[in-house]
C-alpha cells in the first residue's frame, strides 16, 4: 500500500533518472565507439574528438544542463516559500529548497554552491522571521542571481558541446561519407535523449505545474499518470501529500466556521451570528429605503416542560421547533436562537403587516403541531412573537421594541403575536388567551 495521499504509481517499479540516461548514453556509447573504431584507419582525427565528445563534453554539458535546472528549481522553490498558500505549503517549499542546496551537482560547483548556501540561510531566516516586504525585495535580487547563473551555466554547457563540434567539423572534412554516419549517430542520441527528457522530466513537470495551479484555484486535481523516474514519482506524492493536507484544512476550516456561527442544538444561526447578518442586512435597508422587520420570539412554558419532563425532552422540543421553523419561513428570512427558548427573526423586504402575517402563519403551524416526545406522548407548544418595524433606527432600538412586545404578547395571555409600532403603540391579534400574567415576563 502506498502512503496516504500518495498517487498509485509510486508503488510501481521505477528507474532513478542517473540510471535511467546511465542505460541509454551506454547503448549509444558503445555504438559510437564501434564507429569510431572503423573509422579508426584513416581518421584518427576524428576517433579522438569523438572520443572526447563522448568522454567529456557530453556528459559535461548534460551535467551543466543538470545544474542549470536545479537552480531554476530552486529559485523556483524559493518562490513557492513566499507565495505559498498556507504554512504547510511553504514549509515544504522551504524543505525543498534545503535538499536542492545540498544536492551534490550544486555542492561540486563552487559558485552554485556558494549561491545555493546563501540562498538557503536567507529562506531559512525569513521563515523564521516572518514574510516582509523587505524581505520579499531582497529575495527578488537573490531571484535574479539565480536565473543568471542559471543562465551562464547553460551558456557554458552549450560552450563546451560547440567548440567540441566546431573542432570535429574541422577534421570531418577528410571523410564525409563515415563522418556523416558519426554526426547521424549523435543527432539519433541528441534526439533520443530530448524525447526522453521531454516525456519523462518536461512533460511531468508540467502536469505538475497544471496540478499546482488546480489546488491553487480550488479545482479538483488530476491523478498523475504513471512515472518512470523515481524522482519525478516522489515530488507527485509530494504534491498528493499537499493536495490531502489542503483538503484536511479546508475541512477543519468549515467545520470550525460552523461552529462559530450556528447553535450545536438547533442548527440556526447563533445569537452572535444573527446579530451580524441583522446588522448588515438593517444597512442594505436603510441605504435603499427598503422593508425590514426584526421578531423576537418565546416558547410559551417552556420550563415547565423542562422540570416535568427533563432536560432532554427540552432539546427535543427546541430540535423540532426550529426543524418546524425551517419548513415554514421563507428563503429570504433569517432565523436564530437568541438564548435558551427565545429566537429571533429578520424579515427582509417585508413590511410590518406582512411580518405580522408571517409571524401568525408561524404561530398556528406550531400550535396545530404538537409534538411527540415519547410513545403515545405529544406536547401541544405555543409561541409569543413580539414584532417590531426595523426600516428605521439601529438594530438594537428594534430588538428593544421586538422584546417589549413580546413581554405584552405573554403578558396578555401568550400564543399570540404582538406589534410594536415606531411611536410604541402596540398591536395584538385576537387570539384564545391563557395563563394570563403579569409582572416579569411569563415562561
Amino acid at each position: 500500500m502506498t502512503a496516504p495521499g500518495l498517487p498509485e504509481h509510486t508503488a510501481r517499479k521505477a528507474w532513478p533518472a542517473g540510471r535511467a540516461f546511465a542505460v541509454v548514453g551506454g547503448i549509444f556509447g558503445c555504438l559510437f565507439l564501434t564507429l569510431l573504431f572503423l573509422l579508426a584507419v584513416d581518421q584518427r582525427q576524428v576517433l579522438e574528438g569523438s572520443q572526447r565528445l563522448q568522454d567529456k563534453t557530453i556528459p559535461t554539458t548534460l551535467e551543466q544542463f543538470r545544474l542549470a535546472r536545479n537552480v531554476e528549481q530552486l529559485r523556483l522553490e524559493g518562490e513557492r516559500v513566499f507565495s505559498g498558500p498556507t504554512p504547510v505549503a511553504r514549509q515544504q517549499a522551504l524543505f525543498i529548497v534545503s535538499l536542492l542546496a545540498s544536492h551534490p551537482a550544486m555542492l561540486a560547483d563552487a559558485r552554485t554552491a556558494a549561491l545555493a548556501r546563501e540562498v538557503e540561510g536567507f529562506l531559512a531566516r525569513a521563515a523564521r522571521q516572518g514574510m516582509s516586504e523587505q524581505s520579499y525585495a531582497e529575495w527578488l535580487m537573490l531571484s535574479n542571481r539565480l536565473s543568471l547563473l542559471a543562465d551562464d551555466v547553460s551558456i557554458a554547457g552549450v560552450n563546451l558541446a560547440t567548440d567540441d563540434l566546431r573542432q570535429m567539423s574541422s577534421t570531418m572534412v577528410h571523410s564525409r561519407f563515415k563522418l556523416a554516419v558519426v554526426l547521424a549517430l549523435v543527432a539519433a542520441f541528441v534526439g533520443v535523449v530530448l524525447f526522453l527528457i521531454h516525456r519523462h522530466l518536461i512533460r511531468p513537470l508540467q502536469v505538475m505545474d497544471e496540478a499546482l495551479l488546480a489546488l491553487r484555484s480550488g479545482q479538483p486535481m488530476k491523478p498523475f499518470p504513471a512515472a518512470s523516474m523515481v524522482e519525478i514519482g516522489a515530488v507527485e506524492g509530494a504534491i498528493g501529500q499537499l493536495r490531502q493536507s489542503m483538503h484536511d484544512n479546508e475541512q477543519a476550516r468549515q467545520q470550525l466556521v460552523l461552529l462559530a456561527t450556528t447553535d450545536d442544538l438547533t442548527g440556526m444561526f447563533n445569537r452572535r451570528h444573527f446579530t451580524v447578518l441583522a446588522e448588515e442586512e438593517l444597512k442594505r435597508a436603510h441605504r435603499y429605503g427598503r422593508p425590514v422587520c426584526i421578531g423576537m420570539a418565546d416558547l410559551d412554558n417552556f420550563k415547565q416542560i423542562n422540570d416535568r419532563y427533563g432536560h432532554a425532552v427540552g432539546d427535543l422540543v427546541l430540535q423540532s421547533v426550529a426543524e418546524l421553523f425551517a419548513r415554514t419561513l421563507r428563503q429570504s428570512d433569517w432565523a436564530g436562537r437568541y438564548g435558551g427558548e427565545e429566537f429571533a427573526f429578520l424579515f427582509s423586504e417585508t413590511g410590518i403587516d406582512e411580518a405580522y402575517r408571517l409571524a401568525e402563519r408561524l404561530r398556528q403551524r406550531l400550535a396545530a403541531s404538537p409534538i411527540e416526545v415519547a410513545e403515545e406522548v405529544c406536547l401541544p407548544i405555543t409561541l409569543s412573537v413580539g414584532l417590531a418595524d426595523a426600516s428605521g433606527g439601529s438594530l438594537a432600538s428594534a430588538l428593544k421594541r421586538a422584546d417589549a412586545a413580546l413581554y405584552d404578547a405573554k403578558r396578555q395571555g401568550r400564543n399570540r403575536v404582538v406589534v410594536a409600532t415606531a411611536t410604541g403603540e402596540l398591536r395584538t391579534g385576537r387570539f384564545k388567551a391563557a395563563d394570563r400574567e403579569g409582572g416579569q415576563r411569563p415562561g
